[in-house]
């Protein structure tokens, strides 16, 4: 059967168009590059008393991403979300996460519907950048009954659904009373897990906070393969002024914590791309100080992140 020029124009464009959809797919299923950012906790009384001369620090120990803990009142350490995010990109940084705590207060039963308080924080947190709006706490009365905090978990998984209209994406970080609260024998954080939809709710997990209640990374990494897509990068020591059951943060590599081993697990099986630092206690040191040892300790331990 002879082809004519026609048919093999046609079947030509055809095969290109396929290649390029092809292509299209490929590009689309490529994972994210990872990132390496700094909490902001981790310099609160700086951030307070001068955002803009703290930023530029960081930027200069060579920080390329950073994750806020400062959001009041529709603004970020003061500054309005366009503002800020052009004091970030003028020092050639980015925010692509940050804490805003979910409370009870920001859904109303009733109708059904979050409060336009929690909707602008997600719209801020869309106008400044975000990729994950991330909730780091949980009240104390929401973590007494199962029913209850199973009501609370689906508003979790509502808020993941009003979060994907802005671009982002809702999560939450864990701290120790996850681990040490237990309803009907299950631990609240496997409660958490279970009853979150991995789709709507991101988990960042913090391998620091849970490690004197007993929590491990490693082993929850192997649990909930594929389920952490942020991590607060941390180590422990003991100490009797420690807020997370008996231990506080301190230089990486310095305490207990095996981070160098759980990073490594979670590129491999926790589907992190996000890895954040975070040093709450200083031992004696400047905290702007020890980030910058903690940034360094994760270079020299081989690791390479946008």
């Amino acid at each position: 059967m002879k082809s004519t020029r026609r048919t093999f124009l046609k079947t030509s464009a055809m095969a290109l168009a396929g290649s390029s959809l092809w292509a299209r797919e490929l590009l689309a299923a490529k994972p994210p590059k990872e990132l390496l950012g700094i909490q902001l906790y981790s310099v609160r009384d700086e951030m307070k008393a001068d955002p803009r001369g703290t930023l530029q620090q960081i930027a200069k120990m060579g920080y390329k991403h950073v994750e806020h803990a400062g959001y009041a009142n529709g603004k970020f350490y003061g500054s309005t979300p366009v503002e800020f995010k052009k004091i970030l990109a003028d020092l050639g940084l980015n925010m692509p996460t940050g804490h805003s705590v979910l409370g009870k207060q920001h859904y109303d039963a009733a109708t059904k519907d979050f409060t336009d308080n929690w909707k602008k924080t997600v719209a801020d947190s869309a106008e400044v950048g975000q990729q994950f709006v991330i909730s780091p706490s949980m009240d104390e009365s929401l973590r007494k009954d199962l029913d209850g905090l199973k009501r609370f978990l689906e508003v979790f998984n509502k808020c993941g659904e009003l979060c994907q209209k802005s671009g982002v994406k809702f999560g939450y970080h864990n701290h120790d009373f996850e681990f040490y609260t237990k309803l009907n024998n299950m631990t609240m954080f496997d409660i958490i897990m279970q009853n979150t939809d991995a789709k709507l709710v991101a988990q960042q997990l913090d391998i620091g906070n849970m490690y004197g209640a007993g929590g491990r990374a490693l082993d929850i990494m192997k649990k909930y393969p594929g389920r952490f897509e942020s991590m607060h990068v941390k180590d422990e020591i003991k100490s009797d002024q420690g807020s997370m059951s008996g231990y506080e943060s301190t230089i990486l590599g310095k305490g207990v914590v095996p981070v160098k081993e759980i990073v490594e697990l979670g590129r491999k099986m926790g589907g992190t791309k996000h890895f954040i630092i975070e040093q709450e206690s200083y031992q004696g040191k400047t905290p702007l100080a020890c980030i910058q040892e903690d940034l360094e300790i994760m270079k020299e331990w081989g690791f390479k992140f946008i």
